[in-house]
């Protein structure tokens, strides 16, 4: 499922897969999937992944009330590139990304995932709440696939002028502990640039 707006007979499609727990990762992933959406031959497919629980709790709905649908492992297979977000906890990626990623043994072991474009970004609720560490661990696991890392230069001038996120490991926000700060322009830029880039590179290798 592409999102709206997706090119007609695009050669490269970008899975962007994403966490959310408030909506600024999900405002952040659509973002991205409209720079990729930006490249003519490219279309972007949006996916999230289910919270985890206890176990106590009741079992998860089939499919999402709202938004994009639950990833599934062909995703990963069927795409060209991935691009990869989540809020950050304690400096890391969230628990419900990470029990999907630790999931795809049977990808790794396959080699499905090797050498296609990947990129990574987050979302905060302090300035300096850990967006680099979460964005650098996160690369950990796609490094293991043998996955190509795609990050932003600073030719982008949004990177050198931000005052909220935004990284060269990839873009960023910031949302305040209230997580009523919306994406800035900046850190919109950056966003459409990394879809942008990450797209334009898996036509390249004809992912």
């Amino acid at each position: 499922m592409s999102v709206p707006g997706s090119n007609a007979g695009s050669s490269v499609e970008v899975l962007v897969l994403y966490y959310s727990l408030h909506g600024q990762t999900a405002q952040m992933a659509r973002q991205i999937a409209r720079g990729v959406e930006e490249v003519a031959g490219a279309s972007a497919r949006l996916r999230t992944v289910p919270p985890v629980t206890s176990g106590l709790n009741e079992r998860t709905a089939s499919v999402p009330e709202d938004g994009p649908p639950w990833v599934r492992k062909q995703d990963l297979t069927e795409c060209s590139a991935l691009i990869m977000g989540s809020p950050t906890r304690f400096g890391n990626m969230a628990a419900a990304l990470k029990y999907f990623i630790d999931g795809t043994a049977a990808e790794w072991f396959s080699g499905a995932m090797v050498s296609k474009p990947a990129a990574v970004f987050t979302s905060t609720a302090a300035l300096h709440g850990g967006q680099e560490s979460t964005l650098l661990s996160m690369m950990l696991p796609l490094l293991h696939h043998g996955m190509l890392i795609v990050g932003l230069p600073f030719t982008e001038s949004a990177l050198i002028h931000t005052t909220g996120g935004g990284t060269p490991y990839g873009p960023s926000h910031f949302s305040t502990w209230e997580g009523g700060r919306e994406l800035d322009k900046d850190e919109i830029s950056l966003c459409r640039a990394l879809g942008r880039r990450v797209a334009e590179i898996a036509l390249k290798l004809g992912a």
